[in-house]
């Protein structure tokens, strides 16, 4: 059984889950930033044990929410834990009045972000080493 619970501040487990994803398994240096301490965070739970995570904020422009730092430890990845926080953020961001959400991704996982109905937009980038594509989805 999967659950979420939001926060309005970054918890321990979120820190957790994007060291080991993010830090230790891709190599990212610069994991934490000033937006975690005004987006909303979810934690998926599985049976209990937290097993993703990911964000939610405003944009500059007020109907569109940016999604980011989607995350979910390797143990948990064949269970859909990141197709289940996709969709509880998007519901967030609508509910809170956007009409769409845009992301970054990591070109390598483009096609997990498709399935979820995102489409790239321009031209690949690169964040610290890893490159990366801007995607959108209308909500």
């Amino acid at each position: 059984m999967i659950d979420y619970k939001f926060y309005s501040s970054l918890p321990e487990e979120a820190k957790l889950i994007r060291t080991e994803v993010f830090c230790d398994e891709q190599g990212f240096i610069e994991e934490f930033d000033s937006v975690d301490g005004y987006a909303l965070h979810v934690i998926a739970y599985v049976d209990g044990e937290p097993a993703g995570t990911g964000r939610v904020f405003k944009q500059d422009d007020e109907k569109s929410r940016h999604i980011g730092r989607v995350a979910v430890l390797k143990k948990f990845r064949s269970l859909n834990v990141g197709a289940g926080i996709m969709s509880q953020l998007e519901l967030k961001a609508k509910e809170d009045g956007a009409e769409k959400t845009e992301l970054s991704s990591q070109c390598q996982a483009q096609g997990f972000y498709e399935k979820c109905g995102y489409t790239a937009e321009g031209e690949s980038y690169l964040d610290q080493h890893c490159p990366h594509i801007h995607m959108f989805k209308l909500l």
